[in-house]
């Protein structure tokens, strides 16, 4: 029944692949922003981080694990220009069932902006928004696989354009615990805009394929990961003809080399344990670093990702911040149990 399954899902994976587009043709872009100060110290993407984080639960739900039961993990993250980013995730253990649950939000507050017509009359403000709320769940197989899924209700609201959707996640994990590695598969947000802005066409989810794995060496407080994403595509750049032609520039996604669109899918991190209570991250996202350094406006800081980790027995405390040509964000993270237990 199992193979089965895997099977089942795999041949649905190579049909979605082949029918789904990239940024720039998607609705709810959101759905990519970190949820939570490990993941963006990682550089962003990551389903195979090898800790006791409910958080991480909320990129692949096959993470989930008994001992992250009654976890509550709360982020926030301050962007530029007012823009603010908040996250809740929290994890229960089914005995009956031997299933992990968790329910998890991420909400984007956009600040108050001042609402104008095509003259540039005044009309007031409004406050746009973003969220997805999602359930999860996972289920042990065997010695080392976790099989997980994730249902998603979606809602973006700009003044009078609101739409919202539903999106499926399906995760797979293998755990080896004597050697600390950790492999992971992921099909993300396959689904349907429910309600569109303006009542047309229905618009594509960001639809992503990711495959990612993570070793800590045995004898160092060393741990890598290595993430792909989209990989239902060669060549993830958008070619926006329009700006192109505006500025110049010939067919610029069709002239990036064959080694740019390849490195493009990945993302590096590494983590040091410096003790017990103390872990420091730096991730590197290369598709990142060559979206930001276009034409004149670059920074040789594009595309890494830090992080610093004080991890107490009833608290642990992260924060992450990463560059964005000569801006850098600021992300905080608390995790701890519901009945004060250590984590």
């Amino acid at each position: 029944m199992k193979r089965s399954f895997l099977l089942l899902l795999l041949c649905f994976t190579v049909l979605l692949s082949q029918a789904q587009t990239l940024g720039g043709n998607t609705v709810f872009n959101f759905l990519n922003q970190p949820n939570t100060s490990q993941l963006s110290a990682l550089g962003g993407v990551n389903i195979t981080n090898i800790s006791n984080d409910v958080s991480m639960s909320f990129q692949n739900p096959a993470l989930l694990r008994t001992q992250m039961n009654q976890q509550l993990s709360a982020s926030f993250n301050n962007f530029y220009a007012g823009v603010k980013n908040a996250s809740l995730v929290s994890a229960w253990h089914l005995d009956k069932s031997n299933t992990n649950i968790a329910a998890g939000i991420n909400y984007l507050d956009y600040g108050s902006i001042t609402q104008t017509d095509a003259a540039g009359n005044i009309f007031g403000t409004f406050r746009p928004n973003d969220y997805v709320v999602q359930v999860s769940a996972s289920h042990a197989y065997k010695d080392h696989w976790w099989i997980g899924t994730t249902m998603k209700f979606i809602s973006s609201n700009y003044a009078q354009y609101k739409s919202n959707g539903l999106a499926l996640d399906i995760g797979l994990n293998y755990y080896d615990s004597s050697n600390y590695f950790q492999a992971g598969f992921v099909i993300k947000n396959m689904g349907t805009q429910l309600k569109t802005y303006d009542g047309a066409g229905k618009e594509e989810l960001p639809f992503d394929i990711e495959l990612g794995i993570t070793k800590r060496l045995l004898h160092a407080p060393i741990q890598f990961s290595l993430t792909a994403h989209h990989l239902q595509a060669f060549n993830t750049y958008y070619n926006d003809t329009t700006f192109n032609t505006a500025e110049g520039i010939d067919n610029a996604a069709g002239k990036k080399f064959t080694a740019e669109k390849i490195l493009s899918h990945l993302v590096a991190a590494v983590q040091f344990y410096i003790d017990e209570k103390i872990e420091a991250t730096v991730g590197y996202n290369f598709s990142r670093r060559f979206d930001l350094n276009v034409y004149n406006a670059t920074n040789g800081l594009n595309g890494f990702t830090m992080g610093l980790g004080v991890l107490l027995k009833k608290l642990h405390i992260r924060y992450a911040t990463g560059f964005y040509q000569q801006n850098m964000f600021h992300q905080f993270t608390l995790n701890l149990n519901w009945k004060g237990d250590d984590l």
